[in-house]
Formats: structure tokens, sequence, C-alpha cells
């Protein structure tokens, strides 16, 4: 008589690791579509920053982006050089510079909006509009969640 295995069915991936796995692919297509453009991702997380909070600085930006301030200064100088940023002195002095959108990083940022929008067109093509608002509204609170205290 031999033994039978019993099969039990395999536990469900970890919600840390099909976060992972769903931003890898998704980077993998930004940063193509985003080349397209002219843009990598780090620049185009700062582009989209600045449109949501005028004005930041590039330390902000780096803490924001997850890249160093080093980096984040070489980015901003290359996006300012291209003319899709300004520079202005912060209104209460100091060494620190204030990064602006201009008008031909706005138009650059809406191209490439678009490509973005296309991605999660195909990512969402089979999430309903309520299951996708609490895919949204939770990865939100988990964010928040790990975030470090500001």
């Amino acid at each position: 008589m031999t033994a039978r295995r019993s099969r039990r069915a395999a536990p469900a991936p970890r919600l840390s690791y099909l976060v992972f796995r769903l931003e890898r692919r998704i980077r993998a297509r930004l940063d193509d579509a985003l080349a397209r453009h002219g843009v990598t991702t780090t620049e185009y997380m700062a582009l989209s920053e600045l449109r949501t909070r005028d004005g930041l600085s590039s330390a902000e930006l780096a803490r924001i982006a997850f890249v160093t301030p080093q980096a984040m200064n070489l980015v901003i100088r290359d996006l300012e050089r291209r003319g899709l940023i300004r520079r202005d002195p912060h209104p209460d002095g100091g060494r620190m510079l204030c990064a602006r959108l201009t008008a031909e990083g706005t138009s650059v940022l809406r191209r490439c909006d678009s490509s973005l929008d296309d991605i999660e067109a195909v990512m969402l093509e089979k999430v309903d509009d309520a299951t996708g608002e609490t895919l949204r509204d939770g990865l939100t609170v988990c964010a928040r969640a790990l975030r470090p205290d500001d």
C-alpha cells in the first residue's frame, strides 16, 4: 500500500510581492514610454511633483523621488538646461532655489501623462471602476502607513 500525498493549495502570494512585481512591470513600460519623450522616470517624477507642488527645492524633490540630493541636483540642472523648469530664489532668502515648471515643461509633462494613461488603461482593462477606486484608496493608505515621519 502506498501512502498518498496530501495536496494542499499553494499559499496566496504575499501582497508586498505582488506590489513589487506590478511596480517592476509598470517601471519597465514607463521607462520605455518616457524615453520616447526624452524623459527619464526620475525626471517625470520631478516634473509631476512640481505640477502638484510648485516651488519645491531640489532636496525636497530628492526625498519624494527616493534619490540622493546629489542625483536630484543633476536631474534638476538638466531639466533647467532643457528649459523644462526654472529655478527662482526662495522668497525667504538664503541659498535655496525653488523649482517651477515652464510652459515647455508642462507640455512635455502632458505628453508623458498620455503615455502613462495608456499603460494604466492596459493594466486596469479588466478591473471595474469600483475595484479600481478601492485599489487606489488601499494603496494610498499602505504608502502613507510606511512613510517615514516627516
